[in-house]
C-alpha cells in the first residue's frame, strides 16, 4: 500500500469511529452544504456561458472556458470545504472532510485530463459525448484505490471467472485486458495524431506523400498499441495466429471490396496520378478532389454537391485530371451569328470580351474561332484560359456570353434562330385545271 493511501486508510479508520458518534452529522453537514453552494455557483456559470454563445471566441478563449465549466463545481465546492473543514477542525476531527478533499482534488484533475485528451483528438461526436462518463470511471476507479477497497475488490473480481481450456478468464482479467487496450490505443491515437499534424506541416513534401506517411504511421500505431497491450494482462499473442487465419480468409471472401479500396487508395497516394486540390471528373461527378482516405476520396462539385468516391473507382475507370500537369484550363463558350453578319468584327468582339474578363490570362490570350458554317448561321468558339478551375466556371462563362450578347447588339450583329421553308406541293391544282 503506498503512503497516499495508508494516510486514506487511516482516515477511513477515524471517520468508521466517527460514525458511532455525533460528530459525524456535523461532518456531513459541513460537506452537505458546500456540495449545494458548489453546485449553485457551477450550475450559475454554465447558464451565463450558454446565454453567450453566440459571441465570437477564439481556440484559446473557448478552451478556458470548457476548462472552467468542469472546474468549477469541483474547485468551488473544494474550497468552500477547506474553509469548513478549518473552522470545524477547533472543535473535533474531520476525517470524512479530509477524505472528500481528496476526492475532490483527484476529480478535478480527472476532468481536466480528460477534456485535454479530447481536444488532443480530431473533433468527434462520440469523444465529446463520451467525456463525461469516461470522467466518472476514472474517478471512482481513484475513489476505490485511494479509500483502500481495491485489495478486497479485486479478490471479488478474480473469483467471478469461468474456464476454457487451460485459460481462466475472470471478470477482473476482462477488466485489466478493457483499461490496458484503451490506454495504449488513446496513447496510440495521440502519438498519431501528433505525427500527422508534423507530417502535414512539412510542405517540402508533397501532399499525396504526407497522407500516406501519416496514414501509414497511424496503423502502425495501433498495432504496436495491441501488441503491447495483450501481452501487459498475460495474454500469449500465439493465440491470436488462428484469429489472424480467420481474418486472412475473411478478407479474402467477403471483404474483398474494402480490401481493394484500401489497397487503392495506398497505390493512389504512391503514383500521385492525383492530389488535393486538383479538379477532376470521375464518371458522372467533376468538382475540386477535397480530401483523399486510406478508403475513398471527395470530389466537391462546383454546385457545393460532395461525392464520395470509392479508390477502387479511380484504379478501374477513367479519371481526367484537368490540372495534372498545368492547372491552366482552357473554357470555351459557343455563340453562332448569320451569314449576313461580318465575321472578323464579330471574332474581334468576342476575343475583345474574353479578354476584358478579370479570370481570363493574358498568355495564352483569348481566341474567338469558326468551327462550322451550319445550317441557320456559322458557329463560333471563344476560347479562355484561366488558372483558378476550382472557383467555378459557370460563372465564367455566364459572364463571357453577357458581355458577347452586349458586344453584338452595339454593333448590330444577329444572332440568328433556326428558321426553315416549307413548300406543300400538290396541295392546290393549277390554274385552268377542272
Amino acid at each position: 500500500m503506498s503512503a497516499a493511501s495508508a494516510e486514506i486508510h487511516s482516515l477511513l479508520i477515524d471517520l468508521w469511529q466517527d460514525l458511532q458518534s455525533i460528530k459525524i452529522l456535523w461532518q456531513v453537514g459541513v460537506l452537505a452544504a458546500c456540495a449545494l453552494i458548489g453546485f449553485a455557483v457551477s450550475s450559475r456559470f454554465n447558464r451565463r456561458v450558454a446565454r453567450s454563445r453566440g459571441t465570437a471566441l477564439d481556440a484559446t478563449q473557448a478552451l478556458g472556458i470548457g476548462s472552467l465549466q468542469r472546474l468549477m463545481f469541483p474547485l468551488s465546492t473544494l474550497v468552500l470545504l477547506l474553509a469548513g473543514r478549518g473552522i470545524l477542525g477547533f472543535w473535533q476531527k474531520t476525517p470524512l472532510l479530509d477524505v472528500a478533499v481528496t476526492l475532490l482534488l483527484a476529480m478535478a484533475l480527472i476532468r481536466m485530463t480528460i477534456y485535454a485528451l479530447r481536444h488532443t483528438f480530431a473533433p468527434s461526436d462520440w469523444l465529446r459525448a463520451s467525456e463525461r462518463w469516461l470522467s466518472w470511471i476514472a474517478w471512482i476507479g481513484v475513489a476505490v484505490y485511494l479509500t483502500g477497497l481495491w485489495p478486497p475488490l479485486r479478490e471479488i473480481l478474480d473469483d467471478i471467472a469461468f474456464s476454457t481450456g487451460k485459460q481462466k478468464i475472470s471478470l477482473l482479467l476482462v477488466m485489466q485486458i478493457t483499461a490496458s487496450v484503451a490506454i495504449t490505443l488513446f496513447v496510440a491515437l495521440w502519438l498519431g495524431r501528433v505525427t500527422e499534424n508534423r507530417l502535414m506541416g512539412m510542405t517540402s513534401l508533397q501532399v499525396n506523400v504526407r497522407v500516406m506517411f501519416a496514414k501509414l504511421s497511424q496503423v502502425l500505431l495501433l498495432l504496436i498499441a495491441v501488441l503491447i497491450a495483450l501481452p501487459a494482462v498475460g495474454i500469449d499473442l500465439t493465440v491470436l495466429s488462428v484469429f489472424g487465419g480467420m481474418l486472412g480468409v475473411g478478407i479474402g471472401f467477403g471483404l474483398q471490396k474494402i480490401a481493394a479500396n484500401y489497397i487503392s487508395g495506398f497505390i493512389i497516394l504512391m503514383d500521385r496520378s492525383v492530389s488535393i486540390g486538383d479538379v477532376v471528373t470521375i464518371g458522372e461527378h467533376s468538382g475540386v478532389l477535397t480530401r483523399m482516405t486510406a478508403r475513398y476520396v471527395v470530389v466537391r462539385g462546383l454546385g457545393g454537391l460532395e461525392a464520395i468516391i470509392p479508390n477502387e473507382s479511380l484504379i478501374t475507370s477513367t479519371v481526367v485530371n484537368h490540372t495534372l500537369t498545368d492547372r491552366h484550363v482552357r473554357v470555351a463558350v459557343q455563340v453562332q451569328v448569320s451569314y449576313s453578319a461580318d465575321i472578323e468584327l464579330a471574332r474581334r468582339l468576342m476575343t475583345e470580351a474574353g479578354a476584358a474578363h478579370p479570370r481570363a490570362l493574358h498568355d495564352p490570350a483569348p481566341s474567338a474561332l469558326i468551327t462550322a458554317l451550319a445550317d441557320s448561321g456559322i458557329n463560333l468558339e471563344l476560347g479562355v484560359w484561366v488558372r483558378d478551375p476550382d472557383q467555378g466556371l459557370a460563372g465564367l462563362r455566364s459572364d463571357l456570353y453577357a458581355a458577347i450578347w452586349r458586344a453584338f447588339r452595339e454593333h448590330g450583329i444577329e444572332v440568328p434562330f433556326p428558321q426553315r421553308e416549307v413548300r406543300v406541293v400538290g396541295a392546290f391544282p393549277p390554274p385552268g385545271a377542272q
